[in-house]
């Protein structure tokens, strides 16, 4: 097991967003959290990534309890054993493309040269090589996203976590894009934690599981994505 949420609870305010969640995540898993808006899966998946702390319960990361350890040391995990992926990329429009993915390296004080060597491998393998002198406003809304990917795998995280990834695409290039991130894992034996609506999302995932009302039942364990 590499990650794992023990009766997990997180309140906003008096509003609950979950209650006693639990879900445990074996290494190399690729599991996908489905369930209606405002059912509490993007608070479980931040208080997974260590972003939340919840008010009850525990979380835990590779034998480590991550919901009490103190913020400098989960902020290193995010930037070494994390990567993120958001619906919307959230590069920074000022940066080329090769300076957003190589970002995680330089925050982590890899050398400038180093970094942009990586950066550069990734936008290769992702098909953007022609790409990295340009800024992200320039890009397309798939090619931003590729982006996003690059700069989650960079740093050879052990857990990707993606909240929400195709949705600001449409579908043919939305189902692209997992089917990238997905492959690049599995090269990679990096664990994917997806937060989705989509259900040809969720059917890359090895397992499926819901939130609702803030509580986590399997839906299904699926074939694996070829």
């Amino acid at each position: 097991m590499i990650v794992e949420a023990k009766r997990v609870s997180r309140s906003y305010g008096s509003t609950p967003a979950l209650c006693e969640a639990s879900l445990a995540v074996d290494a190399g898993e690729i599991v996908a959290v489905m369930g209606p808006s405002g059912s509490g899966k993007s608070t479980l998946l931040h208080c997974l990534a260590g972003i939340f702390t919840p008010d009850s319960g525990q979380v835990w990361f590779d034998g480590q309890r991550l919901d009490t350890m103190s913020d400098e040391r989960r902020t290193r995990l995010r930037r070494t054993a994390f990567g993120f992926v958001f619906q919307f990329g959230q590069l920074v429009p000022e940066l080329t493309v090769t300076d957003n993915v190589a970002l995680p390296l330089l925050l982590g004080r890899t050398g400038r040269k180093a970094a942009h060597g990586r950066a550069r491998g990734w936008l290769d393998r992702l098909g953007l090589a022609e790409l990295g002198d340009r800024r992200t406003g320039e890009l397309s809304g798939g090619q931003a996203q590729r982006v996003a990917i690059a700069r989650a795998l960079v740093t050879g995280p052990r857990v990707l976590f993606a909240d929400e990834p195709t949705g600001a695409l449409d579908s043919l290039t939305g189902e692209h894009v997992m089917e990238l991130l997905v492959g690049l894992a599995r090269e990679e034996g990096t664990t994917v934690i997806v937060v989705t609506h989509d259900a040809r999302v969720a059917a890359c995932a090895d397992r499926e599981v819901v939130v609702r009302d803030g509580r986590v039942s399997d839906l299904y364990a699926g074939e694996a994505a070829r």
